[in-house]
This record gives structure tokens, C-alpha cells and sequence, in this order.
């Protein structure tokens, strides 16, 4: 039997000399390592050896078993080698570039107003997702019966209505005066949640930008001020405005901006329903309760509040009709921005 075995280690150098190809490289494997090889034969010839003799045979077979698979895996790196340097792979060619992502629309809107918010001073505040009906709704002056506090309105996390997923972003503007002592010039940014039909015009989940400015001496002029020249620096210097009274709990008086169509410039198209104006925000002054509610002196500070949704701010800006674009990760979509 060690006749047999020089015999196999012989035929197996001539035949890996032989293979120049993968495919005859891959025989050569088959022929010798592979488990129904030769050398799988010869370990099964051992078992009729003398009792005495197998353990030498063994060290033998395990050592050709070894020293045949050290010499195929050296042939088959070396061919690989040969391969590339031939031009099988040209390692010479630059790589491909890998596609770059960009930050989301919704994302870029956020900053951008926040970045003209911070250059009049604001600075930005952000509360949890979670929140109190406290905070949600009675410290802002929503009264117990309020349409909003119902089942169909609110994302309610408790059976006794006391947690919920809040529903804007004012809450922060409360947590915020509990904090500081007025001056306080604040923007808050951040995802909310509200149980309405998902739509082209509404979602269960969507992001707001708030503002809040208290200190002594705060007047309805300083807030329209502010808005004139946030909507400036954001949709351009010939942009014409109007303020419409509307109605907040939590403000009073209270207004909705409006800007002139920019995409049919007044004239009247489908965006703006033909009346040539876009509403892009609520605003107004605080209400007393709020101040009462944080331990503010009512007759001593005044302030305003607006606040604005980032989606719609986003569609009006880019004209997109259906917001639910925004969430569907369509790369097609979002490499427009």
C-alpha cells in the first residue's frame, strides 16, 4: 500500500501541472480530494490492514491528504493571480461610485425655516412624542367638552385618557415657560399625531414648526413683522401676504397668513382652489390662561405664537399635490430635491 500511495502523489503532481484552466483544475479536485477520490479510497483499503499497520498507514494517508490539498489550493490562488494579471479583472479601472443619498424634502424644509428662525433670534426646543392631556389640551386652554379631546381626534394611550400621542407641538411651548423666565424666544420643531383619514391633504402622522415670543411689551405688530419676514426669506421678497382672523384656544386674537399663489401668481389654479392665496400658517397672541397656567404675570408680559405645517409647507413650496409622496420612499420622487 505505500507503493500505492507514492503512485497517487506522483499522478497528482503531474496532473496539477497539467490543469491550466479552472475547469481542469476542478477534475483534478474531483479526481483526488473529492469524498468518493482516491484518496478517500485508500483510507477505505486501510481498513483490511493488520491491526498492527493502520496506525502508520493513517499518519501516512493524513499526511498525502495534506500535502495534496496545500498543493491544489497553491495552484488555484496562483491561477487566480494569473487571471487578473492577464486582464480577466482589470484591477487598473476605477471603482464604481456609490450612489450618494441626500437629506429627505421634509427634513431639508425644517432646516431651512428653522436656520431663518434662528437668524431673528429664535432659538429651538423640542418635549417628548408622548403627552398629558395637561399639556396637550389644559394648559392650553382647551376646555373640557373641546371637539379635539375626542376618541376620533386623539391617539389616546391610556383607557383614562390622561396619555396620548400629542397632537401638535405646543406642548413644548408650555414646558418651555415652566422652564424660564421670560425672554423666551423659542421654535418647535418635531412630528406629531392626529387620528384623521389618510388622504392626499392629510396623515395620521406629520411634522410641525411652532414659534413662541414672550417678553414685556409684545404686540400683534411684532408678530405680523416676523411672518412678513419669515415668508420673504422663504418664498422671495415679491411675495404679497394677508392676515385673515380666525379662532385658537390658545391665542386671542388669533389670524391665519396667507400667501399669493406662486405657482398661477394670483391668477387662480388647482393648489390654491382659484382664489389666487395659499394659508401657510395659524398664528396670534397668547392668551392669558397660558400665562396664568405657567406662572407667568399677565399684566406684566405679552407674547405670540404661531405655528405652521411642515408638509404643507413643503407641498405649496415644491407643488406637490398628494403629501403622501413625501412617505413613500419612491427614489424616483425623493432625487427631485
Amino acid at each position: 500500500m505505500t507503493e500505492h500511495i507514492e503512485s497517487v502523489k506522483q499522478d497528482f503532481a503531474l496532473d496539477l501541472e497539467a490543469a491550466t484552466t479552472r475547469e481542469h483544475l476542478e477534475q483534478v479536485r474531483i479526481r483526488y480530494l473529492a469524498r468518493n477520490g482516491l484518496i478517500a479510497g485508500l483510507f477505505e483499503e486501510m481498513k483490511s490492514l493488520p491491526p498492527e499497520e493502520k496506525p502508520r498507514m493513517g499518519r501516512l494517508l493524513n499526511s498525502l491528504k495534506a500535502e495534496l490539498t496545500e498543493g491544489f489550493e497553491r495552484k488555484s490562488t496562483a491561477q487566480e493571480s494569473a487571471g487578473a494579471r492577464s486582464g480577466a479583472i482589470d484591477q487598473t479601472l476605477p471603482g464604481r461610485p456609490r450612489p450618494l443619498g441626500s437629506k429627505h424634502p421634509l427634513m431639508q424644509t425644517i432646516d431651512e425655516i428653522s436656520q431663518i428662525f434662528r437668524s431673528m433670534g429664535f432659538s429651538s426646543a423640542y418635549g417628548p412624542e408622548i403627552e398629558t392631556d395637561y399639556y396637550n389640551f389644559g394648559a392650553l386652554n382647551f376646555p373640557p367638552d373641546h371637539p379635539a379631546r375626542d376618541m376620533q381626534d386623539t391617539f389616546f394611550l391610556s383607557p383614562l385618557k390622561n396619555v396620548l400621542l400629542r397632537t401638535h407641538t405646543s406642548p413644548v411651548q408650555i414646558r418651555t415657560m415652566e422652564g424660564q423666565r421670560p425672554p423666551v424666544r423659542e421654535i418647535m420643531p418635531g412630528r406629531v399625531y392626529r387620528n384623521e383619514a389618510v388622504s392626499a391633504r392629510s396623515l395620521v402622522s406629520f411634522h410641525q414648526v411652532e414659534g413662541l415670543y414672550v417678553d414685556k411689551g409684545v404686540t400683534f405688530s411684532d408678530l405680523k413683522g416676523t411672518l412678513v419676514a419669515f415668508a420673504r426669506q422663504f418664498y422671495g421678497n415679491d411675495v404679497r401676504y394677508k392676515f385673515r382672523p380666525t379662532f385658537f384656544p390658545f391665542t386671542e386674537p388669533s389670524a391665519d397668513m396667507y400667501i399669493s399663489c406662486f405657482l398661477c401668481h394670483g391668477k387662480g389654479c388647482r393648489m390654491c382652489k382659484q382664489n389666487g392665496w395659499l394659508e401657510i400658517l395659524g398664528s396670534g397672541m397668547v392668551h392669558p390662561n397660558l400665562f396664568k397656567n405657567v406662572g407667568y404675570d399677565p399684566e406684566q408680559y405679552t407674547g405670540f405664537a404661531f405655528g405652521m405645517g411642515i408638509e404643507r409647507i413643503a407641498s405649496l413650496r415644491y407643488g406637490v399635490d398628494d403629501i403622501r409622496m413625501f412617505y413613500e420612499n419612491d427614489v424616483r420622487f425623493l432625487r427631485q430635491f
